[in-house]
């Protein structure tokens, strides 16, 4: 039997989910994206692939003193949406960490790690022969080596992107590539907070 993880990278995953509410005129406070229905998103772009495993992956989050309120609300959220994911069957990996950089008077937040074990993972995954294909969802052109080392060893990578603004490196560089569509994506974002 086929063996097929996805993987998704969180932070890059939410921000191209605003891009696509921004796209269509829609306001992302009307959504609760904590909630999102990933399997329904992911069935019908993903029904050719026996997903064996589904892996979520975010920075792990801190409370920095100067962004005391906004930090919290983010940890909240963060929360809610493992639960959310757990409850679905994900596995949510917690890799690297947001770090905050004071830009002039501005604290502005970078994630870093993810991309890095998500790398290592799909590598790690391939050698150990624990997969036969990898359905990767992230925009990360920092990830193209991985992906050539996949298909160096026999492994099909298809890259998940989102019709707005897909990402070309990735698109080039895999075996083929699944555009999720702005209704799809829409549909899986339940509304009210």
């Amino acid at each position: 039997m086929s063996k097929s993880v996805l993987f998704i990278d969180g932070e890059n995953f939410l921000h191209k989910v605003e891009e696509v509410l921004k796209e269509e005129g829609i306001a992302k406070h009307i959504f609760d994206l904590a909630l999102i229905d990933l399997n329904k998103l992911f069935k019908e772009p993903l029904k050719s692939f026996d997903i064996s495993r589904k892996i979520f992956y975010v920075s792990r989050l801190h409370v920095h003193p100067e962004t005391k309120k906004k930090s919290l609300e983010l940890i909240k959220f963060q929360r809610k949406l493992r639960n959310n994911l757990v409850k679905q069957g994900y596995e949510f990996v917690i890799a690297g960490n947001v770090r905050a950089q004071k830009v002039g008077d501005k604290i502005i937040f970078r994630e870093k790690g993810v991309d890095v074990k998500i790398a290592v993972d799909l590598v790690a995954f391939a050698c150990d022969k624990k997969m036969d294909s990898a359905a990767l969802c992230s925009s990360d052109s920092d990830l193209q080596p991985a992906v050539a080392e996949l298909k160096d060893r026999g492994v099909e990578i298809v890259y998940v992107g989102f019709e707005t603004n897909p990402n070309k490196g990735l698109a080039y560089t895999t075996n083929r590539t699944i555009l999720l569509r702005n209704p799809e994506v829409i549909e899986a974002c339940p509304k009210g907070k």
